[in-house]
């Protein structure tokens, strides 16, 4: 039975600060004494984020499967680990994490190892002296420009501007296609620049296709039917998810060293394809990020969650206030600047079209490795949601426990029930 999710309470000033900062609970043990006791496993898991976990806790409560979950950090949840800093404030170590989902079935899982506070997630953009909504929508519009437009006068106003591009392919094909050049250097160009280290032009279109553009004034950055944090935490979300006494978990391992400790039938590897065959074929591209944290003495300092720097002339892309994602009641407030870089652990994967084919020579030697599955954002190297990375595992394990036969790497994910349309 999985364990109770804490006093019910909202995160406030008064939890401690070192509630969930280790990713520790009782099915943890050290790698030190699963390898004198020499244990044998059905399933390796290698990486302790959402796919790894729950393709962990599919395996051992769905199908009675021991599974060993190795991380090489110290502490479970991948990137979307969270903890108490040195002034007691819930924070989010690698960059904000939004859960936004249309799969019931996606949440109907999550559900069972989390409560959920309700969160619409809101971004603005600094321009032109100005913090604007973002996605672009009608105040932006009406804002920027002076405008007083209504919905059906926006849309002209946007149609006029926006530049046809008989064949959509880049990053910057999308943007300008729908709002025209002038916007897309104001909103995007810098940003993107800054994001990925390349211009719009090279990247591929399903980069900006992600962000709407609207005539109306609704400001939420995403549209999904089901918007919510985990009430205590994501870090408290892993942590009941892998309470299972056929899990067993090994922080700070490397994949590597296991198969010399412990033997087991069967692998599932979540970190970076091309360094499981050690860069045979070369290294794929990926961006990293790099996080200035800082706390300050006020409550508040912005009036959303994420404020977005599209100019080039500031060295981060965002600042993140965590109180506004995680409801937390506290004197001071928690930020963090957030500055891309090519070097660093792996977060996104370049969406170039050379990168996609390098990856299919990968996909390629995967589907001949026997006994090894490759699951998650950088197993798959897609630029998944946290939902489609849910979505995925769950697909996985359904192949896992209905068929002897599967590829090495799934691309699909969860089935999207007809809650609502909605962008990622």
């Amino acid at each position: 039975m999985r364990r109770e999710h804490g006093n019910g309470k909202e995160p406030s000033e008064e939890m401690p600060p070192g509630h969930g900062s280790n990713g520790r609970d009782g099915s943890v043990r050290s790698a030190l004494q699963w390898r004198s006791n020499g244990r044998n496993f059905d399933y390796l898991v290698v990486g302790a984020g959402f796919a790894g976990s729950v393709i962990s806790e599919r395996l051992a409560a769905g199908l009675g499967k021991r599974v060993l979950l190795i991380d090489r950090r110290p502490h479970i949840g991948g990137n979307a680990y969270d903890h108490y800093n040195d002034n007691g404030i819930l924070i989010h170590r690698y960059g904000p994490h939004i859960f936004h989902t249309n799969s019931r079935e996606v949440a109907d899982y999550l559900s069972r190892f989390t409560r959920w506070r309700p969160y619409e997630h809101k971004v603005q953009a600094h321009v032109d002296g100005m913090l604007l909504p973002i996605p672009i929508n009608l105040t932006t519009i009406n804002r920027l420009y002076g405008l007083t437009l209504n919905s059906e006068q926006a849309e002209a106003f946007l149609a006029a501007r926006a530049e046809p591009v008989d064949d959509v392919r880049s990053s910057e094909d999308v943007v300008i296609s729908r709002v025209g050049r002038e916007l897309y250097e104001k909103f995007f160009r810098g940003y993107t620049r800054k994001q990925w280290g390349i211009d719009p032009r090279e990247l591929d279109k399903t980069v900006t296709a992600r962000v709407p553009t609207r005539t109306t004034e609704d400001d939420r950055y995403f549209s999904d039917s089901f918007q919510n944090m985990p009430l205590h935490g994501f870090t408290r979300l892993f942590e009941n998810m892998l309470d299972h006494p056929n899990i067993r978990i090994m922080l700070n391992t490397d994949y590597r060293d296991v198969g010399r400790a412990v033997t087991y039938e069967a692998a599932i590897f979540t970190g970076p394809i091309d360094e499981f065959f050690d860069y045979r074929f070369g290294r794929l591209p990926y961006r990293s990020l790099r996080f200035q944290h800082e706390t300050l003495d006020q409550k508040m300092v912005q009036p959303v969650a994420v404020v977005n720097y599209p100019s080039e002339q500031v060295p981060y892309t965002r600042i993140t206030e965590y109180k506004h994602l995680t409801g937390q009641a506290h004197r001071k407030t928690s930020i963090s600047y957030e500055f891309p870089t090519d070097g660093g652990d792996p977060y996104y994967p370049v969406p170039k079209s050379e990168n996609l084919q390098l990856f299919k020579k990968y996909e390629a030697l995967a589907d001949r490795t026997p006994n090894v599955q490759f699951v998650g954002r950088l197993g798959s190297y897609r630029y998944y949601n946290m939902d489609q990375v849910v979505g995925q595992a769950l697909a996985l394990y359904r192949r896992m426990s209905g068929s002897r036969t599967r590829p090495a790497i799934l691309h699909e994910t969860a089935n999207l029930s007809p809650m609502t349309a909605a962008s990622s």
